[in-house]
């Protein structure tokens, strides 16, 4: 089983340094993978998960806590905490996380990760993708479960790094991660050249968490298979 080690990492986010959990084997492996929340924050739902991406991916995972310590266990509060967000900081928190990773890697790789990819759910999926779309230079792959960043954070089409898309065929967030929005994501992708797969799956939203009505675990070892396949071919 691998190692979950709580770090804390410097951050130009005006919150200053940013809290998160470290997991991989990290003797082992060169390649590092952003795991960022839902809007519940970091919660041992996300931890776990990305303990298991890194376990099937021979990944070092880092899970950036971006609400610095808060965890929402109700839909009202965690959809405060959403709104509350400051996102150009939670993407500075991002940036912080990639260095990190490329300078520290866990304890025993002293070269760091050589590669860096962003993985997320809702508002993590979008996170990801603006990550992909706001630092060039630093995210290698995007892998944006059910979550659409608003335009008034970034363009969508300028991202560079292959891009892997997860949506849900009966989820009913309008706006967000419906499957209109995921149509409307490919169609500007097509039109801009990002290189992306668009995979779509016959549930809802939030269908990898498994305490999510939606979450059925055929579909979730599908997805996050797929997910873990394609950093790996972008992250060696």
């Amino acid at each position: 089983m691998s190692n979950k080690e709580k770090v804390c990492f410097p951050s130009e986010n005006k919150e200053g340094a940013c809290p998160g959990v470290l997991t991989g084997d990290t003797s082992k492996s060169s390649m590092g993978l952003v795991v960022l929340q839902e809007w519940w924050g970091m919660n041992q739902v996300i931890i776990d998960e990305a303990a298991d991406i890194s376990e099937m991916g021979n990944f070092v995972t880092l899970v950036p806590d971006l609400y610095r310590g808060k965890v929402a266990t109700d839909r009202e509060t965690a959809g405060h905490y959403a709104a509350d967000l400051d996102w150009p900081g939670a993407v500075q928190d991002i940036a912080g996380a990639v260095k990190y990773l490329k300078e520290k890697g866990g304890i025993f790789i002293l070269s760091g990760c050589k590669k860096v990819g962003a993985t997320g759910f809702c508002m993590g999926g979008a996170l990801s993708l603006a990550a992909a779309a706001l630092l060039p230079e630093e995210i290698s792959a995007a892998a944006p479960f059910y979550g659409i960043p608003r335009s008034d954070l970034c363009d969508v089409g300028k991202i560079k790094a292959p891009v892997q898309a997860h949506f849900g065929s009966k989820d009913t967030l309008e706006g967000f991660s419906s499957p209109r929005d995921a149509k409307a994501l490919a169609e500007k992708f097509d039109a801009t050249g990002v290189n992306y797969d668009l995979h779509m799956y016959d549930t809802g939203h939030g269908f990898t968490n498994p305490t999510n009505p939606n979450y059925t675990k055929e579909i979730c070892d599908l997805a996050l298979g797929r997910m873990v396949d394609f950093m790996k071919k972008h992250l060696q």
